[in-house]
């Protein structure tokens, strides 16, 4: 067996050798290497002197002199002065000077030192942060990424805006990750520092008592909630003392069960935002009102028009109804009252307090201007829905998480009587819970389990997807015990990504579109996603995203959602156009405005179904001018916030699919 062969040549060669005594006299310590050196050195320079003297045409003509000279010429280059006269004169001199040189050097090592620990520690992100009214971001997830986006929009319009995150990782690699995420910045200062979020010593460096909102992130794992817990704490103690003044706190668990305990950590003005429950009534809703989850977006990020309260003295003591039509070009869908809480569309005959403020979706803060006078209303181009009996539905839920029990507690009270509800998963643990979860329900839906890969077309096949109205894609929160009970399985957004292969193939065969409503993790799969243009898909992650940064910019937005999201009171509906007005007919938005106002509902906008495919807005449109003239068909939606209706009993709905029964699928 032969040795490798290296470029320093065989074990008996010079260089090996050299650079083996080399290594010798540096492992001996400084004095011997400052011995070495110095003697490297004379060897170098006296000849080099010398050299120089005797090369020179005015050397002198003695010895004496030519030595002189030479130590001269020695002296100088040493910066050891070179002074000439008595042995003793010569020997203090370069004393002295060795003196200058040994503190000059320390001073210059001390000062480049200091230089370089400075250098490194903001590299490093452990100096304090100078800064007032900034926003800070506590940890470090995906969700870092669509915050610092929608700041950026936030603060277009606003001067000196910092952002500060505070994450475990490094700086750089921070700063690296958002700018190739985000982009340019616009007028947004990033600042990152490194740390953990659960010391409060390393917390107090993004000086969030000065701060206008502190955001801490939620952060993915089994300890996650427990680390969101924890930063809260640290918090808490960072600002405790330092200030009378605490800034605004949001955050977000994943874990429901944990939502109470970081409320608490919170304190009394933070915010926990609850992303199972939040992303459960959304796929929900959406699941019944194909189109809701773009409503949603619109409205929730910075992009186009949002939600805002302002105060207007000149409507003091005006009913909510009248309030619907004194704005041209925002929407009117509540009042926030000055002692807290928020009431989303009250009653008409509320009367608006002075010290109330009004909610309201618009562009800007700017664009929240009081109508010229009256707004058109086509009086004779008002209709009044009347009451249809409401067919029975058929729900099919692909896959199953901790989140699949909520959407089912909210689709089971709506849908109509005689409606059907089929699950499949895989998974031990997902069939017990799903079979639990069907049998604990007597309601109006009858919910039946069955054991099966979602990404295996032959599974998908015994369903016969085309027979049902409405479908939900789910991913696995444990795709580990999915993955032990299906050999091969894909996990996380991969199994979403094929699943919707599969259905996508089985609606091209049966000619029929399927209204899917898809969950994702990761909002960058939603791009690769192989379904038509304006499909809905519910990203937790993001939505929560959303709903933390227009909180963080705005206080009173917190009751709002709270609101919105909850199961009781109005929320966001895609309702017929032909319930409000004559399809076909040109009218006012302000007539569609005046129309929902009659039957108790808050109009923000409309969806046209013949630009339902189209991006960006598939088919959307929040807060039109109420001026504008719109031809609004059978198919198109009107946007509302009303109550959830409750359906009427009715027959199921005709179709060329044979109903099929579905036995309860009982794990043992």
């Amino acid at each position: 067996m032969t040795g490798r062969r290296t470029t320093d040549g065989p074990p008996g060669s010079a260089l090996p050798r050299t650079r083996y005594w080399f290594d010798s006299v540096i492992a001996r310590g400084t004095p011997v290497l400052i011995g070495w050196l110095t003697l490297v050195c004379l060897a170098v320079v006296v000849p080099a002197s010398m050299a120089l003297v005797w090369a020179d045409r005015r050397v002198p003509r003695t010895w004496s002199g030519q030595l002189v000279a030479v130590w001269v010429s020695v002296g100088q280059t040493l910066k050891i002065g070179g002074a000439v006269g008595s042995p003793l004169y010569v020997l203090l001199s370069v004393l002295l000077a060795l003196v200058a040189l040994l503190f000059v050097s320390t001073l210059v090592g001390l000062i480049t030192n200091g230089l370089n620990d400075r250098v490194l520690d903001l590299r490093r992100g452990r100096s304090t942060v100078l800064e007032e009214r900034h926003t800070v971001l506590l940890g470090w997830s995906e969700q870092v990424f669509p915050i610092v986006s929608e700041l950026v929009v936030a603060n277009s319009n606003r001067r000196r805006a910092v952002v500060a995150v505070l994450g475990p990782k490094d700086k750089a690699e921070m700063e690296d990750e958002i700018a190739l995420a985000v982009g340019r910045l616009g007028r947004t200062r990033l600042i990152c520092r490194s740390g953990v979020t659960t010391d409060p010593a390393v917390v107090a460096l993004a000086r969030p008592e000065t701060a206008r909102a502190v955001l801490v992130l939620p952060h993915g794992g089994e300890d996650g909630d427990a680390r969101v817990v924890k930063t809260l704490l640290a918090l808490e103690a960072a600002v405790r003392g330092r200030g009378r003044r605490r800034p605004e706190v949001v955050a977000a668990v994943r874990d429901g069960r944990h939502h109470r305990a970081a409320q608490l950590a919170a304190g009394p003005r933070g915010r926990v935002l609850n992303i199972e429950d939040v992303t459960a009534r959304l796929i929900a809703q959406t699941s019944r009102e194909p189109g809701l989850s773009l409503v949603h977006q619109e409205l929730l990020d910075f992009e186009g028009d949002e939600f805002y309260t302002v105060r207007e003295p000149a409507l003091t003591g005006h009913a909510f109804g009248r309030l619907l039509l004194a704005y041209a070009t925002s929407s009117v869908i509540g009042i926030v009252p000055a002692g807290g809480g928020v009431e989303l569309n009250p009653a008409q005959d509320r009367v608006l307090r002075a010290d109330d403020r009004i909610l309201l979706v618009t562009e800007d803060d700017e664009t929240a201007v009081l109508a010229d006078g009256p707004l058109p209303v086509d009086e004779e181009a008002i209709t009044e829905p009347g009451a249809t009996a409401a067919p029975a539905e058929r729900f099919l839920v692909l896959g199953w998480n901790r989140r699949a029990p909520l959407i089912i507690d909210q689709l089971e009270p709506c849908a109509p009587e005689g409606s059907e509800l089929v699950v499949m998963a895989a998974g031990e643990e997902a069939l017990r819970d799903a079979g639990r979860c069907a049998r604990s329900r007597r309601g109006r839906m009858r919910i039946t389990v069955h054991d099966g890969d979602i990404t295996d077309p032959r599974d998908l096949d015994a369903l016969d997807v085309p027979s049902f109205d409405r479908a939900v894609v789910l991913g696995y929160d444990d795709a580990d015990g999915a993955d032990r009970a299906v050999p091969g399985a894909l996990t996380g957004d991969d199994r979403t990504l094929v699943t919707l292969l599969h259905l996508r193939a089985l609606e091209e065969a049966s000619g029929r579109e399927l209204a899917v409503v898809t969950e994702m993790a990761d909002d960058r799969n939603r791009l690769l996603a192989p379904a038509r243009e304006g499909s809905d898909f519910v990203v937790g992650g993001r939505l929560i995203s959303l709903l933390m940064t227009q909180i963080a910019e705005n206080r009173y937005l917190a009751d709002v959602f709270d609101a919105l999201f909850s199961a009781e009171g109005d929320s966001l509906h895609l309702r017929p156009a032909p319930h409000y007005v004559l399809p076909g007919r040109e009218v006012t938005f302000a007539t569609v405005v005046e129309s929902g106002r009659r039957q108790g509902h808050c109009v923000l906008g409309y969806r046209l179904y013949g630009e339902a495919r189209e991006g960006p807005a598939y088919g959307v449109r929040i807060n039109p001018d109420k001026r504008e003239h719109v031809r609004l068909g059978p198919q198109d939606s009107v946007i509302v916030l009303t109550r959830e209706p409750v359906p009427v009993p009715g027959g199921r709905k005709a179709g060329r699919h044979t109903p099929r029964e579905y036995e309860h699928f009982t794990h043992p």
